[in-house]
């Protein structure tokens, strides 16, 4: 049973650096990468961070049916491929996903028992420190991000879990410490439980013969 674990975060919440450590920590994830008509960064790598397309292709996808969740955000297109899911299903791993609160309610519906998890910065100051000390973006792109951060965290309530990320080692431990429970859970749990169960139940005894 493949359990999908949503995370999300304004841009600059150390979301990315979360996944990875969770990723190199925690055994049998699998990562979602979303496809995305926005250029890359100069530190990104096409297949790796992100699968980068372009708009017309993007929208013949939608079309044809296949993202479990797809949404537009500042001018450019995210979208999470079905067969992410179905091949994470096929290796028996679980699946993580860097999406945000649009995607996040979409794939909610799509896969009701998925576990949500809103990554929230120490407060507004902090953000806007992290987002200048990237150096990536335009004063015009960073006052943006802002203000669609004001935005989105007032969604944390829609989520499972919230993690407040102060120190990155902290957080970490609690995002792994997150997915481990989890998977503890009864419902998941079934597979391996059942064995032990049965071998606790006495055989039938045979019969006498006459």
């Amino acid at each position: 049973m493949t359990t999908v674990f949503i995370i999300s975060a304004p841009s600059g919440s150390g979301k990315s650096t979360l996944v990875h450590r969770l990723l190199k920590t925690v055994p049998n994830l699998a990562f979602s990468i979303s496809y995305t008509t926005r250029p890359p960064r100069p530190t990104e790598t096409n297949g790796a961070d992100y699968i980068f397309i372009t708009r017309k292709d993007f929208e013949d996808r939608v079309a044809r049916g296949e993202f479990l969740e797809y949404a537009e955000v500042f001018g450019n297109y995210y979208g999470t491929n079905r067969e992410t899911f179905e091949l994470a299903t096929h290796q028996g791993k679980d699946l993580v996903l860097d999406i945000d609160v649009q995607g996040a309610r979409q794939l909610k519906v799509a896969i009701p028992q998925a576990i949500s998890i809103f990554v929230l910065p120490p407060s507004k100051d902090v953000l806007e420190q992290r987002l200048r000390s990237r150096s990536q973006d335009s004063e015009e792109v960073i006052q943006r991000r802002l203000q669609g951060a004001a935005e989105e965290v007032q969604n944390y309530t829609q989520y499972d879990f919230v993690l407040i990320n102060r120190d990155i080692e902290e957080a970490s431990a609690r995002l792994a410490n997150i997915v481990e429970a989890e998977r503890l859970r009864k419902v998941r749990m079934e597979e391996e439980v059942r064995p032990i169960l049965d071998s606790f139940t006495d055989p039938e005894e045979p019969e006498e013969e006459e």
